[in-house]
């Protein structure tokens, strides 16, 4: 027997071995030990130890499988009693189970590391007090990281753990505590046998959290952060959000929530926005807990962040998927009930509006590259899961889900849905399933409509074609569908057609058709002799998925009167219209700004300002032409400046616009505005330079040139926060300097350590619009280096270097070629080609966009 194998690596599970292994076991229990001290009392470092006993039978005796075990040393490997070799052990491929009994029992002991990446059990310390907080993220086959597992998600069982930690600190897992045994050092916490559930959704963390408990019909509720945290952590307005998600999920799904607690923890140094681990749910506290002010935007997401992972516990973790080709449907349906439950039962009654300016233009824009791929696709393997976490997956998913409401009726999904989750609870299923339970519940076939929506891939545009005669009356109205050359497929849309007039300022809604469109061109003969009205507006209400046109004189009203509609959602239907004409090069950078930049400060919907002004940013930074891009800039910060003033004191919309104009401001008068904010002179009523936009004003001035970088050290010695390291750590990659970016790039692509908070907000300042001659050189670095990042990072990290250090902002010839040229080597991972592919596609669709922008 071997003792303390040293290796790296995790296994790969393809779909053919997961499809093999469900056949052959039924998986029982985990009892999962872990400790997590370094023996005196203190937190552990480096790695933990963990015993983990598992309990499964077998349909054929004799049969060999494997287990995951992603360890840094396994010390012993008993099944059924018998001593295992652990030579037929690694990381990479798992750990070899010979001759199966029908009934088995394998205990494994080893040490796991802890994990600075985000993935398996991270270990954060917080610079604040210096106290370690732990958290798991399994999702997707990292459970492997921290307990020896048959990680695939068909494979549901129970979960025991225990846990023995520091004696101040708290432990929470899936299920409550059973009991607390006090050592003589430390403390060991057991905690109660689960529900059933997969493996991605199981969870343990642990750490002195700050907590706050309440009930609510019969479900113990908890929020926690870490202490340092605990006076921004707003309880109330988590329990408010999460109670009414609760009240209108049991009613709607008809199934009552299946646990006896809902945990909800806000950790550090989080990838994602959050995890719905079952009833122990962890978001990412960078994104969620407000140290300063902020706008009803950052508010609603959070909420909808909230509604989308409790949304999970019925719609992924009570009915699982079988395979991650199943992924869409997870996240998809989440997507979808978080914004019904948003718009149905939170103050947030807008919340499609903001569903359609931020998530649905991120499938737009993700749908429309070379990696574009149906919403529903073969998975063969666990890595190609991994860069399907997209704006498709989640995104056009839910736009195909809320399409299908609009087909079947809203009662009939519901109808659907509580058959659906009363037919596979505790189990796993798959779209077929649920399209079946759809089609008893609503009467209708619908294996034609989810063939068009979800095994095809890229977007149609909807255009009208319309002929007014003399009297002013629609003498002919049609419905254009286009489709890309290279994905040809016309889909059956159920839209809204809006007719708005221009009454006293106002754009009213005079009448609103409900129509099918199908094939190229769709007759809408209820129009004809009808008095054509100011704007006609195809897929009013935003039913379906589809890139919109306005015809000629619709476009005319709108560049003139876009703040004029009343409702919301139209304003951002056309919002998003003129945005995908920027992208598609159909309207010039430099109208796009004006359009912007004189319609937006009259905007009401405070989702549709910060969305829109994050793409206008995008614009002057990739699609406007250099020789015109300093007058847009300069442009904007005038706007910024006036909307500011103009805004209530205090409000959210003033707020926006001050975090804009300090993005904007490049002029010796404006960066002299900023520099007097940071001395707290002649800061407007209403603002307060603290904390995250202190930091973004340090950020925009040390990137500009305007202060010296000697400012950061000073700045964050006053803020020794988590959120301190992040705002100097961003400042520090924003030094004009080619020293400083050769050293921040070298620590980004060298250092196999670097802890993933760091590492994202070092990406994030890298780059910046004002600085596209310092890092021009490091383009070709780029492309020379982005392999072996890949290596040495685990899979999120190594996708944030892909996505944020693309050299976007060096839109050229030169870097479509360097790409092209690194995409005709041999050999790179899948994963990495497609990421470096979509970043290719990006700086060519800037160019054509600058084409245009030239030409105007």
């Amino acid at each position: 027997m071997k003792d303390f194998l040293l290796v790296t690596g995790i296994h790969n599970l393809a779909q053919a071995e997961a499809v093999e292994r469900a056949r052959l076991l039924d998986v029982n229990s985990y009892d999962i030990a872990l400790d997590l001290t370094d023996g005196s009392g203190n937190p552990g470092a480096g790695s933990f130890a963990c015993v983990t006993t598992v309990r499964f039978s077998a349909t054929e005796p004799g049969a060999s499988t494997f287990i995951e075990v992603a360890a840094t040393a396994v010390r012993r490997a008993t099944l059924n009693g018998v001593e295992l070799d652990l030579g037929d052990w690694s990381a990479d491929d798992g750990l070899k189970l010979p001759n199966l009994a029908a009934d088995n029992t394998l205990v494994v002991e080893a040490a796991f590391p802890f994990s600075s990446s985000g993935q398996g059990l991270h270990r954060a310390i917080d610079p604040a007090d210096k106290e370690v907080y732990l958290y798991s993220q399994f999702e997707t086959n990292d459970a492997q990281r921290a307990f020896a597992c048959f990680d695939q998600p068909d494979l549901k069982a129970v979960y025991t753990w225990h846990a023995r930690v520091p004696n101040h600190w708290k432990v929470v897992s899936n299920s409550p505590i059973e009991r607390v045994d006090d050592n003589v050092l430390d403390k060991t916490v057991h905690f109660e046998q689960s529900a059933k559930m997969s493996t991605y959704v199981t969870a343990i963390c642990a750490g002195p959290y700050h907590e706050q408990r309440t009930m609510h019909d019969g479900v113990d509720l908890g929020v926690f952060c870490r202490a340092s945290m605990a006076e921004y952590l707003e309880p109330e307005e988590l329990f408010e959000i999460t109670k009414q998600g609760f009240d209108f999920f049991q009613s709607q799904f008809g199934v009552r929530y299946p646990l006896a607690k809902y945990d909800q923890l806000w950790v550090p140094e989080f990838n994602a926005g959050a995890m719905e681990n079952f009833g122990c749910v962890t978001h990412a506290d960078a994104a969620y807990i407000y140290r300063s002010a902020v706008t009803d935007f950052e508010r609603e997401q959070r909420a909808n962040t909230i509604l989308h992972e409790l949304a999970h516990m019925w719609f992924g973790d009570l009915v699982t998927m079988r395979w991650w080709d199943d992924l869409w449907l997870n996240e998809s349906f989440a997507e979808w009930a978080s914004h019904w439950c948003n718009a149905e039962a939170t103050r947030f009654s807008d919340a499609w509006t903001t569903f359609l300016s931020l998530r649905k233009n991120w499938g737009y824009g993700q749908d429309q590259l070379s990696s574009t791929h149906p919403v529903y696709c073969e998975m063969p393997d666990v890595d190609a899961v991994e860069v399907n976490f997209d704006g498709i997956t989640y995104a056009k998913g839910a736009s195909v889900i809320k399409q299908l409401v609009a087909y079947v009726g809203i009662e009939a999904f519901v109808t659907g849905l509580r058959q659906y989750f009363a037919d596979h609870a505790w189990g796993n299923a798959t779209f077929t399933d649920l399209l079946g339970a759809l089609e008893r519940a609503s009467g209708r076939e619908l294996g034609v409509f989810a063939a068009a929506w979800l095994e095809t891939a890229q977007v149609n545009t909807l255009r009208p074609a319309v002929s007014i005669a003399e009297d002013g009356t629609y003498s002919s109205v049609e419905v254009i569908q286009e489709a890309p050359e290279d994905y040809p497929t016309l889909r059956p849309h159920r839209i809204g057609v809006g007719l708005y007039d221009l009454v006293d300022g106002r754009l009213v809604r005079r009448d609103r058709l409900d129509i099918d469109v199908a094939g190229p061109r769709t007759a809408v003969d209820a129009l004809i002799g009808v008095k054509a009205p100011d704007v006609l507006l195809l897929n009013d209400d935003d039913l379906s998925y589809a890139k919109l046109r306005l015809d000629d004189r619709s476009l005319s009203t709108v560049v003139g009167h876009l703040s004029a509609f009343e409702s919301s959602l139209p304003r951002a239907l056309c919002w998003a219209a003129a945005w995908d004409m920027v992208r598609d090069a159909e309207m010039a950078a430099r109208d796009y700004v004006k359009l912007v930049t004189s319609s937006l400060p009259a905007e009401r919907d405070i989702n549709l300002v910060t969305t829109t002004l994050r793409q206008l940013a995008a614009v002057l930074s990739q699609y406007s032409h250099p020789d015109w891009s300093a007058t847009g800039w300069a442009l904007l910060a005038k706007t910024a400046r006036q909307a500011m003033l103009d805004a209530e004191p205090g409000s959210g919309f003033q707020l926006a616009w001050v975090r804009t104009f300090i993005g904007a401001a490049r002029s010796s008068e404006d960066l002299a505005t900023l520099k007097n904010w940071m001395s707290d002179v002649d800061v407007p009523a209403g603002v307060a330079i603290a904390g995250e936009l202190r930091w973004q004003l340090v950020q925009a001035l040390v990137a500009t040139g305007a202060i010296e970088p000697e400012v950061i050290e000073l700045e964050h010695a006053s803020d020794r926060t988590a959120s301190g390291d992040i705002g100097s750590a961003m400042a520090t990659s924003l030094i004009p300097t080619s020293a400083s970016k050769e050293a921040v790039w070298t620590e980004m692509t060298t250092d196999p350590d670097i802890v993933n908070s760091r590492n994202r907000a070092l990406i994030l300042g890298f780059q910046h619009p004002a600085q596209v001659e310092l890092t021009a050189p490091f383009m070709p670095k780029f492309f020379a280096e982005v392999a072996n990042v890949w290596k040495i990072r685990d899979s999120e990290p190594g996708q944030d270097f892909l996505m944020l250090a693309y050299p976007m902002y060096q839109v050229s010839e030169e870097t479509v070629a360097a790409a092209q040229a690194w995409l005709a080597e041999e050999g790179h991972p899948a994963p990495l080609r497609r990421l470096v592919a979509e970043g290719n596609d990006r700086v060519m669709r800037a160019l054509k966009a600058r084409a245009r922008d030239a030409a105007a």
